[in-house]
């Protein structure tokens, strides 16, 4: 799939606050722009759906990819277009967490003729995610 966008943050919290806020998503809207609300259908694990409204839509993930403690991936499909959201963590020190998100997108059928003007809105509504969550854990704000 093509890579929407990278981003790292430099969080001041040690990895296991910076995994719980990542993985608590109840307070996620706190931090992801445009989306209301976030809710795991079960235990998270491979398979797990997660529903979400953002931009006042229903929406649905499903993780992919679960490795407790330092990353995961949630994907998005909403008819020919597919998204891939990997989150991971690595302590630095016992204080300070790196945290990065890379999304990647791949569209079909006739909306791969929009596949720029998509990616482009992607970047711009989640690639300040690891800003806002690293705004939340060291300001609380």
């Amino acid at each position: 799939m093509p890579r929407v966008f990278a981003v790292e943050a430099t969080i001041a919290k040690p990895a296991d606050q910076v995994w719980e806020a990542l993985t608590n998503w109840s307070s996620a809207h706190r931090w992801m722009a445009g989306v209301d609300w976030l809710k795991a259908e079960g235990e998270e694990a491979v398979g797990t759906r997660i529903t979400f409204r953002a931009r006042d839509h229903d929406r649905t993930s499903t993780i992919t990819s679960w490795q407790p403690g330092r990353s995961f991936v949630l994907r998005s499909e909403h008819g020919g277009v597919s998204a891939d959201y990997e989150y991971a963590i690595e302590a630095v020190d016992e204080s300070t967490t790196r945290a990065t998100l890379a999304a990647d997108c791949q569209m079909g059928g006739p909306w791969r003729f929009l596949a720029p003007l998509i990616r482009m809105a992607i970047r711009k509504a989640d690639s300040g995610q690891l800003a806002a969550l690293k705004q939340l854990l060291e300001t609380g704000s």
